[in-house]
C-alpha cells in the first residue's frame, strides 16, 4: 500500500506548489490525477518517486517510507518505475535492445520472451530492430512505458503517458496497458488531462487545485456528482444553469430538447461532433451547451429539459 501522508512541497520558499496532500492506494490499484496545467500534477509524481525533498509529511510503500536525494545518492525508489514526459531512452540503439536494458543477461530466453510480451503491449513488435533515434515521439513514448515495466516494478508512475500518441492508436494502447498491469497486479498512478485515462480506467481519481486535492473519490462518483464547476469541466463543458436562485452543473448530455414548453432558448450555433452536435444556445440570458442528432439553425427557438 502507497500512503501518503499530509505531505507539502515548494520549489522556492514561501510559494507551495502542493499543501497538505493525503491519499492512499493499494497494491494493483489505478489512481488518476487530474487538474490544469501547472496545478502540481507531475510535481506529486516525482515526489512520491523520490526524485523531490518534501518541506512536510511523509511517504511510505508498505512499510519502507520514501526518501528523496538528501538520502540517498541515486534517487528514485528501486520498486517503482516513473515514465517523465521527458523519455530518457537510448537514441542509438534499438527498441527491443531499449527495453531489455533493464533485464538479466544471464537468461537470454527469459529476457528476449519479456521484451516480446512488452512489444505486444505496447503494439511496437514490427519496430523491434529500429533505432530509437528513428522514431516518432509517440512511439519513442511508447517504447519509455514498456521499459518501465521490465522488471515488473509494484507501483509505475505515469505522467501524461499517452499525450504524443495518435488517437487511433491510443486507444487500443490504453486497454492492452491498463489490462496488463492489472492482469500483473501492478499499482499505477496516472497524471492527466485526459478524461477518458480517469473515466475508463483509474479505481480512484484526485483533482488538484490551489495547491490542495478538491476531489477524492472514484470517477464515476465524482463525474456523477460534481462538487464544483471546475471539476465537472474536466470531463466535458458543463452548464452553470440557475434556475429559482439554484444553480445546477448539468453536461450537455442532460439537456435534452422537448415538445412540450419547459424552458424556452434561442440556438445561436451547432457544431458538428460526427454521431451529433453540440448546439449552443440561450436560456434565461444564460449561455448552455447541449446535444442534438440533428443540425439546428441559429435563431431557432426550442424547450429544454434538464435530466439529472
Amino acid at each position: 500500500m502507497l500512503k501518503v501522508k499530509t505531505i507539502s512541497f515548494s520549489y522556492h520558499k514561501n510559494k507551495p506548489v502542493l499543501k497538505d496532500i493525503n491519499f492512499s492506494l493499494q497494491q494493483g490499484e489505478h489512481l488518476c490525477i487530474m487538474g490544469e496545467s501547472g496545478c502540481g500534477k507531475s510535481t506529486l509524481l516525482k515526489i512520491i518517486y523520490g526524485l523531490l525533498d518534501l518541506q512536510k509529511g511523509e511517504i511510505f510503500w508498505n512499510k519502507n517510507r520514501v526518501l528523496g536525494p538528501k538520502h540517498y545518492l541515486v534517487p528514485g525508489m528501486d520498486f517503482f518505475k516513473y515514465v517523465a514526459q521527458d523519455f530518457d531512452l537510448m537514441p542509438y540503439t534499438s527498441v527491443s535492445e531499449n527495453i531489455k536494458k533493464f533485464l538479466s543477461r544471464f537468461y537470454p530466453k527469459e529476457s528476449e520472451k519479456r521484451t516480446q510480451e512488452l512489444l505486444d503491449v505496447i503494439e511496437m513488435t514490427a519496430f523491434r530492430n529500429t533505432k530509437v533515434k528513428n522514431l516518432s515521439g509517440g512511439q519513442k513514448q511508447r517504447v519509455a512505458i514498456a521499459r518501465a515495466l521490465a522488471k515488473e516494478p509494484e507501483l509505475l508512475l505515469l505522467d501524461e503517458p499517452f499525450g504524443q500518441i495518435d488517437n487511433f492508436k491510443k486507444n487500443s494502447l490504453r486497454r492492452n496497458l491498463f489490462s496488463y498491469l492489472k492482469e500483473k497486479n501492478i499499482a499505477c498512478i496516472v497524471a492527466t488531462h485526459d478524461k477518458d485515462d480517469a473515466l475508463s480506467f483509474a479505481d480512484k481519481l484526485l483533482v488538484i487545485r490551489n495547491k490542495k486535492i478538491i476531489a477524492n473519490a472514484t470517477p464515476k462518483e465524482i463525474y456523477n456528482a460534481p462538487k464544483e464547476k471546475y471539476v465537472a469541466s474536466l470531463f466535458d463543458d458543463v452548464n452553470e444553469i440557475t434556475i429559482n436562485n439554484k444553480k445546477h452543473l448539468v453536461y450537455p448530455h442532460q439537456l435534452k430538447m422537448v415538445e412540450k414548453p419547459e424552458l424556452k432558448a434561442t440556438v445561436l450555433n451547432s457544431f458538428f461532433k460526427g454521431s451529433y452536435w453540440l448546439v449552443e444556445a440561450v436560456l434565461d440570458e444564460q449561455k448552455v451547451f447541449f446535444n442534438s442528432s440533428s443540425d439546428l439553425q441559429k435563431g431557432e427557438k426550442i424547450n429544454l429539459l434538464i435530466e439529472l
